[in-house]
């Protein structure tokens, strides 16, 4: 069962003691995290050194993409590509059902060569980014996902530390990770504030590094309630994914967030930082105990691409006309979270 308190506010850490060269400093930012993400699943995370002129600068192109007319960045459509990269128009992506998400996004990731044996095998996650035509948009976006991955790789050596584990344990793992900047846009609508903008849903990795411009997200607290989680000034903000959750069998929650469609335009950008793609997850030894069921092991790439195919229309497409096959052992969508792991369902 999992520990998520009936949290009110998600707590700030600053993590510049993560840089320190004091072991016992490294370590007491490490058990911090560890709190978090034990009680709430949900953290901010203050003193990671990335310069704000880096996501200035990606925002700045970013709006300049999302300007254009929908014909002209439907030339990127991630439909036309085979390692799911590029433009998802508004509609495309659904979290409940049919209903479609009231947003637009621009997907990218790890940007891998057009000869990289994985994504010439057909590795459905892992290959070459797709650019639009719009100067500085791929130099920007680069930069920002080089510094932020970085981020990431320090908070996974964390997380492991926090947990009495090697503090190499999951790093090994994450040396080319199908880990995924997803630029997202929700249009102004003032008609829409009551409206969900992503429905609720865990994230399909190990844990997810945001930066959005206004509020609208929200996180589900052990009590069953939606806790407000507002842009914090110089901070980003961490949540716990499938992955982590599944390596300690729920001691740390990937806890449920959704986004509410809110009448100012909001730009959103989450790195989900993954492990690579064969790695195979499944409890870490401490974990399993005779109170707790041990969960079957899943590969971090399949399940990603599992859910991700679940939620995208022309990845369901192309399922329906026998292009392409879910993983055997993939879990339908829901199956991680307070509600998955309390039984009340999606």
């Amino acid at each position: 069962m999992s520990g998520v308190t009936s949290f009110t506010s998600v707590p700030v850490i600053d993590i510049s003691g993560l840089y320190s060269p004091e072991r016992a400093e490294q370590d007491r930012v490490a058990a911090e995290i560890g709190r978090a993400a034990a009680e709430v699943g949900f953290f901010y995370i203050s003193g990671t050194g990335i310069d704000e002129s880096l996501f200035d600068a990606m925002l700045a192109t970013v709006k300049e993409f999302f300007a254009l007319p929908v014909d002209e960045k439907m030339r990127n459509y991630i439909g036309f590509s085979r390692c799911h990269r590029g433009y998802v128009p508004v509609g495309e992506e659904g979290f409940e059902g049919t209903v479609p998400d009231l947003k637009e996004a621009f997907d990218t990731a790890l940007d891998l060569p057009a000869d990289d044996p994985d994504y010439l095998s057909g590795n459905p996650m892992l290959g070459p980014n797709a650019w639009p035509e719009v100067p500085g948009f791929a130099a920007a976006v680069t930069a920002y996902y080089q510094a932020l991955l970085a981020v990431g790789q320090r908070l996974l050596r964390a997380f492991a530390v926090a947990l009495g584990e090697d503090p190499e344990v999951f790093s090994r793992h994450a040396t080319k990770t199908p880990s995924q900047l997803r630029l997202i846009h929700y249009p102004y609508n003032p008609a829409a504030v009551d409206s969900i903008g992503i429905g609720a849903h865990t994230d399909y990795e190990c844990f997810t590094l945001l930066k959005p411009t206004a509020p609208g997200l929200e996180v589900l607290n052990g009590a069953g309630e939606w806790i407000d989680v507002p842009p914090v000034d110089g901070a980003y903000v961490v949540n716990i994914g499938d992955m982590l959750e599944l390596w300690t069998n729920g001691a740390f929650v990937a806890t449920s967030h959704r986004v509410r469609k809110v009448a100012e335009e909001r730009y959103s950008f989450p790195l989900f930082f993954n492990v690579d793609y064969d790695t195979e997850v499944k409890p870490l030894p401490r974990f399993i105990t005779t109170e707790t069921a041990q969960r079957p092991a899943l590969r971090a790439g399949e399940h990603l691409f599992a859910q991700t195919a679940q939620t995208f229309a022309y990845l369901r497409r192309r399922i329906e006309n026998g292009e392409l096959a879910l993983p055997d052992g993939s879990l339908g969508l829901g199956q991680f979270g307070r509600q998955a792991l309390q039984g009340t369902g999606g």
